[in-house]
């Protein structure tokens, strides 16, 4: 009997190993012509995007398997530099940041990665995906060829080549294709920098996977390589025609892959603008004539998920407009923001299956959101009790100048001169309040290109306090390089520059040190409530009692309020509640006590209306 057992222990150790080796056989993925090939195959790839930082890490699993079961049988992501190197130099890859488990369970469900390292990522994120030290330096250019810049690309690239390139096809991992940059025609047409950024990814490691650049179909010629096959990005609000949009690739490279990298079912929302609700009848019209032609196709998103704390990014035209996105990346996508299917899934679900022949899995089941009790804001604490040590400087400095990357900045000077006229903030990012002797005078938004206001008059030696949000650094365009945060030029009053300034950065990273009490506090606080749980579930938490600021459950900040809209609710995943007592903090720039906050089965994402 034991022998039969140490022969049957042996038995399952080898066939454990045995299929442990087959998954990690290298594998060849490459051009072929016009079509891809896997080991000499043709294969289509039928992809959709998933950011790992926008999913919490305990749903990635389910979120792969609804890929799946849509009949997908690759994931793409983005890299986001911003979130591993948060100080030159020092890495995370830890919890939420663990791209390389993210990688690997994807393979583990039967689905091949399509790698966008990066470095500039766009993706509706903070500063497109650059981490915020980069302009402290103010003489570097990002997306150039900057000798500055191009070293801190090259540390970063060979630091993530570490992780990743050892999960290429051709060293068994589920990487297929990597991107060169993303979407460089959009920006420039500097092909020595592509190659600069093409050498990178070699150097680091990216040569057992299928290099390619991705454009619109008009931008390719500025932002592909000779040597790279072409991918292009269209479709969302535009409804862009597919057969349109790749007669435009084929003029410009008549052979290649036929590659819809980008395939935008779906679009993302501004604040003070309306929740997109795009054409799925054009996109599943599209999605058909692709897949029946046989060309590759990535859906973005297939589900967009949640900018998480102060993650999300900003639009400009380059000529002084701003449109700083809301937290939630719903993106109107075939899952919706929690992960849940709306119809456009099943539609695609049933026009990839006829298009290949393959039933895909069943769909799992997933369980409701639910309700939460109402809690009251009944506890706060006072931002102005709260203050860290100030920096003294006679220029304002930006919140790079200070080592800041996100959250607030609060100037404070005394005007020792005039005290009235008007008071100019020159080039404000993005949001401020602006204070004398602690009494609220005003506010000025970028978003409404506004910068200035009239101070009434003050008496002698009055205390001028400026509170300034960054709202989201612009992530796509020009302007990107300019997008210090904070006051970035000077601050004039009656045309004279204020100087002598106490800085306080206030990234809000920590909240665990505040003091609440119930002492009554409005305007600039943050609050405190709690609910109970006997199970604990997806919720929307409502927020639309408060004004602007940021919210918190159990630690985890889910992102930004604004009464502006659209969006009036926060996602809480379930993962990251407790069964018993759940802590909420809201910090609210024109709060009150009272405020009640409640947990709905349903997102609030309309319109402004």
């Amino acid at each position: 009997m034991r022998r039969r057992l140490s022969a049957l222990v042996l038995f399952c150790f080898l066939a454990f190993v045995r299929g442990y080796v087959q998954a990690q056989q290298a594998h060849q993925f490459a051009v072929d012509g016009d079509h891809y090939v896997l080991d000499g195959k043709p294969f289509q790839v039928i992809s959709g995007e998933m950011h790992y930082p926008r999913i919490p890490r305990a749903y990635w699993r389910e979120r792969l398997r609804m890929a799946k079961a849509m009949g997908l049988n690759t994931i793409t992501t983005y890299v986001f530099w911003n979130v591993h190197e948060p100080r030159p130099g020092e890495y995370d890859f830890s919890g939420n940041n663990d791209v390389v488990e993210f990688v690997r369970e994807a393979q583990q469900e039967g689905l091949y990665v399509i790698l966008r390292p990066g470095p500039y990522v766009c993706a509706e994120w903070e500063f497109g995906g650059f981490p915020a030290w980069l302009l402290k330096d103010h003489d570097m250019v990002v997306r150039t060829g900057d000798p500055k810049f191009i070293a801190a690309v090259a540390r970063w690239t060979t630091r993530l080549g570490k992780e990743l390139a050892p999960l290429q096809i051709g060293n068994g991992g589920p990487i297929i294709l990597t991107q060169v940059e993303n979407e460089y025609g959009s920006f420039g047409d500097d092909h020595s920098y592509m190659e600069q950024i093409h050498k990178l990814l070699v150097d680091a490691g990216f040569t057992k996977s299928q290099l390619y650049t991705a454009d619109g179909p008009e931008q390719a010629p500025a932002g592909s390589l000779p040597e790279l096959p072409v991918a292009i990005n269209f479709g969302g609000e535009h409804d862009s025609d597919a057969k349109a949009a790749f007669a435009t690739l084929k003029k410009f490279r008549p052979s290649g892959p036929s590659f819809n990298s980008e395939y935008w079912a779906g679009w993302f929302d501004h604040w003070g603008g309306k929740h997109a609700e795009t054409n799925a009848d054009n996109q599943a019209a599209n999605l058909q004539w692709m897949l029946s032609h046989g060309y590759s196709v990535s859906f973005y998103m297939f589900h967009g998920g949640t900018s998480f704390g102060w993650m999300n990014g900003a639009n400009s035209d380059g000529k002084g407009s701003y449109e700083p996105d809301v937290t939630s990346y719903n993106y109107d996508a075939a899952l919706d923001e929690s992960g849940r299917p709306v119809p456009k899934y099943f539609v695609f679900r049933d026009l990839i299956a006829k298009a290949t022949d393959v039933a895909a899995p069943p769909v799992p089941t997933i369980a409701p959101a639910i309700r939460t009790p109402e809690a009251k804001m009944m506890e706060a604490a006072s931002l102005w009790k709260n203050l860290p040590a100030p920096i003294h400087s006679e220029q304002v400095l930006s919140m790079e100048d200070v080592d800041q990357a996100y959250g607030y900045i609060l100037y404070r000077t005394t005007l020792k001169g005039a005290t009235s006229g008007e008071l100019v903030l020159d080039q404000l990012h993005s949001y401020a309040l602006i204070y004398v002797d602690g009494k609220l005078v005003g506010t000025l938004d970028r978003r409404l290109k506004q910068d200035r206001l009239t101070l009434p008059a003050a008496g002698k030696n009055a205390r001028l306090d400026i509170l300034v949000e960054n709202t989201g650094r612009v992530n796509f365009g020009k302007s990107i390089g300019g997008e210090r945060a904070g006051i970035t030029r000077q601050v004039t009053l009656a045309g004279g520059a204020l100087t002598g300034w106490e800085i306080y950065p206030l990234p809000m990273q920590d909240i665990a040190g505040l003091k609440f009490s119930k002492e009554p506090c409005e305007g600039a606080c943050f609050y405190r409530t709690y609910f109970d749980l006997k199970t604990v579930g997806d919720t929307f938490l409502d927020t639309s009692e408060f004004t602007k600021g940021e919210l918190w459950l159990n630690g985890h900040a889910l992102g930004r309020i604004w009464n502006v809209g659209p969006q009036k609710t926060l996602y809480a995943p379930a993962p990251w509640m407790v069964e018993g007592k759940n802590d909420v903090v809201v910090f609210d720039l024109q709060g009150r006590m009272g405020a009640a906050l409640r947990g709905l089965d349903k997102p609030v994402l309309g319109s402004t209306k």
